[in-house]
């Protein structure tokens, strides 16, 4: 028997219940309300479909060609991003955890320190970087990604370290070196298949936070789907809540692929 069963602290199923339908209210009410609202026709009260299907009317196509280039951007903006993590982090996780590991301490603070940092004061010290990015490689949307590099690093760290703990990286790093496998076929061929879970976690993670951005975007005059979402909300606030619900729906589905994705690994290690 558990300490919290002995000590009577562990809630029963009314109150797990209760907790759940609180929180599940919390976030429910305001996504039916925007739901409720894309149909809404004017204030006039009544309801219509028209919202949904101008978007794909072709008279419609320069209203809203900001907006669908805003997207890509975004996307853009995203895979650069899911990029870095990948070549920069990942390696650099795996090579402090083989080689390094009293550097393991530093690393996770310096990973986690954006997170502690409001977007407005990271904007302030990026603002004189960007001036020299801008001169060297252009003013184009994908160099924000550098940015958000930054940006996703807490959520990416978290996601590959619970991962590398849960997998004996230098085992199986000292098994491939000593059958006569370089580093590279290590990283490839034993390590990354193993830290699956981990890395598509961090990617997706880093996907969704990067949708959803703004403040960096806003402040370094960079168009991307939340900036774009904004200004169409002025003219068209309607059309911004069929967007806003679009790309909730795409990081729920998102988080819904990484808890099957660790269901699956789960049941796999449990055969």
């Amino acid at each position: 028997m558990s300490n919290a069963t002995r000590l009577g602290t562990e809630p029963g199923k009314v109150t797990r219940w209760v907790i759940l339908g609180v929180v599940g209210a919390f976030f429910l009410v305001p996504i039916i309300a925007l739901i409720e609202f894309s149909f809404r026709d004017g204030l006039g009260g009544g309801y219509t479909t028209g919202h949904w299907t101008g978007l794909f009317d072709p008279a419609n196509a320069r209203v809203y060609r900001d907006l669908f280039q805003s997207i890509g951007n975004s996307f853009i903006l995203a895979a650069v991003t899911v990029a870095i993590v990948l070549l920069v982090l990942l390696p650099t996780m795996i090579l402090v955890h083989i080689q390094f590991p009293r550097l393991k301490r530093v690393l996770e603070f310096i990973c986690i320190v954006p997170i502690t940092v409001p977007a407005i004061v990271l904007v302030v010290g990026l603002a004189p970087v960007y001036a020299v990015v801008v001169r060297v490689l252009g003013g184009s949307i994908w160099t924000l990604a550098f940015a958000y590099g930054i940006t996703v690093l807490p959520y990416a760290y978290r996601a590959i370290q619970s991962n590398l703990d849960a997998v004996a990286v230098v085992t199986l790093s000292e098994a491939g070196r000593s059958l006569g496998a370089g580093w590279m076929t290590v990283l490839w061929r034993i390590l990354l298949p193993n830290l699956r879970r981990g890395v598509l976690a961090a990617a997706f993670i880093s996907v969704a936070v990067v949708l959803g951005e703004f403040t960096i975007a806003s402040l370094l005059n960079r168009r991307n789907l939340q900036t774009a979402l904004l200004q169409v909300g002025q003219s068209d606030p309607w059309v911004a809540a069929i967007f806003s619900l679009l790309a909730l729906a795409f990081a729920f589905c998102l988080l819904l692929l990484i808890g099957r994705l660790g269901r699956d690994r789960r049941n796999r290690s449990s055969l």
